[in-house]
């Protein structure tokens, strides 16, 4: 007997697995992972233009929408799947009564970090 026969049709059709969510983990990490390649190039290209120019370059070149909107996807981008990988790695290799309490720190510390990285962004944006 195999090991599909051993599913139900439904769990087939939506390709659940018995934890019922590692396939949409999976899924999210790696589309996290692809929207990371472009916006990284867009920031790193961004960041040579930008060098060597004065605060009121960077404020300037942040003020503009464009720039505004991918830097705040790819601090969701970035922080998202950092909390995504450190998941992975806390269910993986930490096998006691912290693990718990290590799951809340990295959710709420990289909660905390796009946040202040948004709210940073937003600030200078609409404020200068």
């Amino acid at each position: 007997m195999n090991k599909r026969s051993m599913r139900s049709p439904l769990s087939r059709a939506l390709g659940l697995g018995s934890a019922r969510e590692g396939v949409e983990h999976w899924w999210i990490q790696r589309v996290t992972a692809v929207a990371l390649v472009p916006l990284t190039l867009w920031f790193t290209g961004s960041t040579i233009l930008l060098a060597g120019a004065g605060h009121e370059a960077f404020v300037a070149w942040l003020r503009r929408p464009f720039s505004t909107v991918l830097m705040v996807l790819l601090l969701i981008a970035v922080f998202h799947h950092m909390a995504l990988g450190l998941q992975v790695m806390v269910e993986d290799y930490v096998h006691s009564a912290a693990k718990f309490a290590l799951l809340t720190a990295v959710r709420l510390g990289c909660f905390a970090l796009a946040a202040s990285g948004i709210l940073a962004t937003l600030r200078i944006a609409f404020v200068g």
